[in-house]
């Protein structure tokens, strides 16, 4: 029998990656493409195929994604305490592949069945990857930044290749090929971590070995058979938004009261501080999250109804863009800011990660500024440049270079290893409530009637994008003024 590697020899990796990190990499982008194609297709089926109403779209959109995300915290903890993070991936990455071909056979009638499963499938697969990343690292290793900047990339990759694809699929060929193509490219994904199991040495592995495997057996199908009997409960609760209400309502207060007693019982000042700096991180990832995920929502219907389909006089469908220029920008401009944030920690002048954080925003309350000014370039009918569109999705793209990529790296950082992962899955629980907020806001800036002018819909949903413009600005003020308390908070951990 093969020896198993120990973690040690995992860490202690030559060059700046693992080459751990790179099966990681693979497996996560097609997850991703999976993830991002369906994300990228919810509203407009919705209005075109189930004939909602812009508002009724945004709001069961935010429904759907806050269920998919808040389901990574209970994922995260079951991980954690029962499963280990090789078996949750496995578990949570075929529920997915399930709930994709259910909506492929019958797109209108099986639709919040397939959907159930996917939130639960994306429960247990999300946020253990990103757990297994960080565990690649010691502890104060440099190079786990670089590393997740990289796991980062795959992400966009295929988010960009999933958001053009299935949109393609769908609103050109069939409905059921854009859910199909999901379906295929998660199990590409789960094929490529079954081969990458073996090179993970302990990481992932359950954290019940200490108990006989008949116990460890029984714990773990108690998991697998309670989260399939939460299929209809979570039914229901996506196809009724106002149970969603009740059950987020309910999710958030818990999940505090449980960071609170984890960081009760850790008992050491210095990492309780730092399991505070990291909960105030996720609480403003929050934030971002409820006006970054317009894009999902609110975005993808102006992209449908708002824009001339032609970027640079090139002939080009508005969705593709909304999907996938983001993930483009991402990828072309992502080590271009690394270099940059290299060459000013040379020069000791590298802002820290708080301050990081609050330029985010800031760079989101320019775009979603300049999402309010593509009113000026509209025309009599109500159709605007799909040019100034994807120069806001440009600026929205260094805010999140310089959010997203250091979030879960920071994150990993100031939390003990035996939490991380309930702090994923806290930081998955943030974008819960983040696309929750979301669709809020989207339905609040959406028109009741279908019937209403492009006109109407434009003025509707750009006087909304100067208000969370307003928004966005007041918390990248509030960061960059706070960012000497959090720091204290943080320690050595930079």
């Amino acid at each position: 029998m093969e020896k198993q590697l120990t973690i040690e020899e995992i860490q202690n990796f030559k060059g700046k990656y693992p080459k751990q990190l790179w099966m990681l990499f693979l497996t996560e982008m097609w997850e991703r493409f999976c993830f991002y194609g369906m994300r990228g297709i919810l509203t407009i089926f919705m209005v075109g195929q189930l004939h909602f109403t812009d508002k009724e779209s945004n709001l069961k959109y935010g429904a759907i994604q806050a269920f998919v995300y808040a389901f990574t915290f209970i994922g995260g903890i079951f991980a954690d305490k029962v499963l280990g993070f090789k078996k949750s991936l496995f578990f949570g990455g075929t529920i997915m592949i399930l709930g994709n071909i259910l909506i492929a056979i019958s797109p209108n009638e099986l639709f919040y069945l397939g959907i159930t499963l996917s939130i639960i499938g994306t429960g247990f697969f999300k946020p253990n990857i990103s757990s297994m990343v960080g565990e690649l690292y010691h502890e104060n290793d440099g190079r786990r930044d670089a590393g997740f900047s990289l796991f980062y990339s795959g992400i966009n990759i295929g988010a960009f290749f999933g958001g053009i694809l299935c949109v393609y699929l769908g609103k050109y060929h069939s409905w059921s090929y854009a859910f199909l193509a999901s379906a295929i490219v998660m199990v590409i994904g789960l094929v490529t971590f079954m081969f990458t199991k073996k090179h993970l040495g302990p990481i992932g592995d359950s954290p019940l070995l200490n108990l006989t495997v008949p116990k460890r057996r029984l714990r773990e199908i108690a998991v697998y058979v309670g989260s399939l009997l939460s299929i209809p409960f979570i039914l229901i609760m996506v196809k009724n938004t106002s149970y969603t209400d009740m059950f987020m309502y309910t999710i958030g207060p818990l999940a505090m009261i449980y960071f609170f007693y984890e960081t009760y019982k850790v008992g050491n000042i210095t990492y309780q501080k730092k399991l505070i700096a990291a909960f105030i991180f996720i609480l403003f990832y929050l934030f971002f999250n409820a006006f970054f995920e317009q894009s999902g929502g609110s975005l993808n219907l102006f992209a449908e109804n708002n824009l001339h389909h032609s970027l640079l006089s090139i002939p080009m469908d508005p969705n593709f863009i909304n999907n996938s220029a983001n993930s483009l920008f991402v990828i072309v401009f992502s080590p271009i800011l690394g270099l940059l944030w290299l060459g000013m920690y040379k020069r000791k002048i590298e802002p820290n990660t708080v301050i990081k954080f609050g330029i985010g925003f800031l760079f989101l309350a320019l775009a979603f500024y300049v999402f309010y000014y593509t009113r000026f370039f509209a025309d009599a009918e109500g159709l605007t440049s799909l040019n100034v569109f994807t120069l806001a999705y440009l600026i929205i793209t260094f805010g999140e270079l310089c959010l997203g990529p250091i979030g879960m790296s920071i994150i990993t950082k100031l939390s003990p290893k035996p939490l991380f992962g309930m702090m994923m899955g806290l930081w998955f629980l943030a974008s819960a409530y983040g696309q929750y907020a979301a669709g809020i806001f989207g339905a609040e800036m959406s028109t009741d009637d279908n019937n209403a002018t492009l006109l109407v819909k434009l003025q509707s949903y750009t006087e909304g994008y100067k208000h969370l413009a307003i928004y966005a600005l007041v918390c990248g003020l509030f960061l960059i003024v706070a960012s000497p308390l959090v720091k204290k908070l943080m320690g050595e951990v930079k």
